[in-house]
């Protein structure tokens, strides 16, 4: 078992989650207009959602991994493609954070976890996150594929869950700040930018 790839795993998955995206920022906005409990349940849906995703690559990757390993190699390979196509898109889009919510309307708090894990299970994008990003730290030689894939699933979901209830907790100091400092959303798209380069590297050597 190597213990440095788990470490790298968990820190790339850190600061994807610092990172603003649509799920943080959801979270973000949920927890200002409803309030924290409401954010958290929103976070326990979206990281619920994400033990669908981990099973589908568990079962689905380690079939082909027993199948054919140039496939797999090839699966390494489209998915640095894909990261690196990601971080282009962040570099394309605009760097402002909006935190405005257009229906602010109250929810229940079964309400959002069961929004949040629909908007997690349904989102083929997530799927596709999973497929480049997984693969590429698979950490033992000797140990079963599928238990290693919900390895890494167990911790992305942990890192995940405890960055996003952090911000579901410290939602009003995290929009002050954002206000506040025009340049943050610069730092966070070129934080983003540099994550999905970086995680692409990683995996292609």
């Amino acid at each position: 078992m190597n213990l440095e790839i788990l470490i790298s795993f968990a820190l790339a998955t850190s600061a994807l989650a610092i990172s603003p995206g649509p799920d943080n920022i959801y979270v973000l906005v949920q927890s200002i207009t409803n309030g924290k409990s409401f954010g958290l349940a929103t976070v326990c849906g979206l990281i619920t959602g994400c033990i669908i995703h981990t099973t589908f690559l568990a079962f689905g990757v380690s079939a082909i991994i027993k199948a054919n390993e140039h496939l797999f190699t090839g699966i390494k390979i489209l998915g640095a493609i894909y990261l690196i196509y990601l971080a282009f898109k962040v570099y394309k889009s605009d760097s402002i954070i909006n935190l405005n919510d257009n229906s602010p309307q109250k929810k229940s708090l079964k309400g959002l976890f069961i929004q949040g894990f629909f908007m997690n299970v349904l989102n083929p994008k997530v799927t596709m996150f999973f497929l480049a990003f997984f693969p590429g730290f698979l950490f033992s030689d000797t140990m079963s594929t599928v238990i290693q894939f919900y390895i890494l699933g167990g911790i992305f979901m942990l890192v995940s869950f405890i960055i996003f209830a952090a911000i579901a907790l410290l939602a009003g100091q995290i929009k002050s700040y954002t206000l506040s400092h025009k340049n943050s959303g610069v730092i966070f798209k070129w934080l983003q930018i540099v994550v999905f380069v970086g995680i692409a590297i990683f995996i292609l050597l």
